[in-house]
């Protein structure tokens, strides 16, 4: 039997943090590394490890999987969690590069000067309610099942729950104005695995706070 998966990164959210959400919700164990040492960084690099000298990494079936998208989309695949056929595969892909493109604006949050934060805050805000989150209430609307995609569980769902819990760490009342995405919400933390995830004392990440960063300048020898 193929060992546990393992994952290199730092310990925080990042963009490793959609990796676990997808592999918890799929209900499988795996191990992590923390990256807390440039010298940890660069034995990976001298192993050849990091194709393109980024993180995240996986180590996942005899591979040294990078790029994200790539890890996201494999581990979906394999756990059925990417939808029937292709037509499925493709409405997958959009929903989930849409919460992308929201979470990248909360993921870079921290970065921000106080005044940068408020204005980064009021444009989370308005892209959540005018942009993104009108789409996924009007899919579930029209597609009228439990799920964004298909009759059951896929990796749409599992990034945009994600994708919802980090905009209401920012902004909590980001729902009021979509009953299907709070119907949507309540189902979808009640699937045992991702109820577990959602535990205390899980690996699922706190918010990043100046510890992540101060470790994430030194891997990368930045400063």
């Amino acid at each position: 039997m193929a060992g546990k998966p393992k994952l290199y990164y730092f310990n925080g959210r990042g963009r490793m943090e959609s990796v676990r959400w997808l592999l918890a919700a799929a209900g499988i164990e795996f191990v992590e590394e923390f990256l807390e040492t440039r010298e940890q960084y660069e034995k990976l690099l001298q192993d050849g490890a990091l194709l393109f000298q980024q993180v995240p990494m996986v180590e996942i079936d005899g591979m040294k999987m990078v790029q994200t998208r790539a890890i996201l989309g494999y581990i979906a695949a394999k756990h059925n969690l990417y939808g029937k056929n292709l037509k499925e595969r493709a409405l997958i892909d959009m929903y989930v590069e849409g919460t992308r493109d929201l979470m990248d604006l909360i993921r870079v949050h921290h970065k921000f000067s106080p005044e940068e934060q408020e204005k980064n805050l009021a444009l989370i805000n308005e892209r959540a309610t005018a942009r993104y989150f009108p789409v996924y209430e009007k899919v579930l609307k029209d597609h009228g099942t439990e799920f964004l995609v298909g009759n059951q569980l896929t990796w749409a769902d599992v990034q945009l729950i994600e994708a919802i819990l980090m905009v209401e760490e920012k902004v909590s009342t980001i729902l009021s104005k979509f009953p299907l995405l709070q119907d949507f919400k309540t189902r979808i933390c009640n699937i045992p695995t991702i109820k577990k995830f959602l535990q205390p004392g899980s690996q699922r990440k706190p918010p990043p706070d100046e510890s992540y960063v101060v470790t994430a300048n030194r891997v990368f020898n930045r400063k």
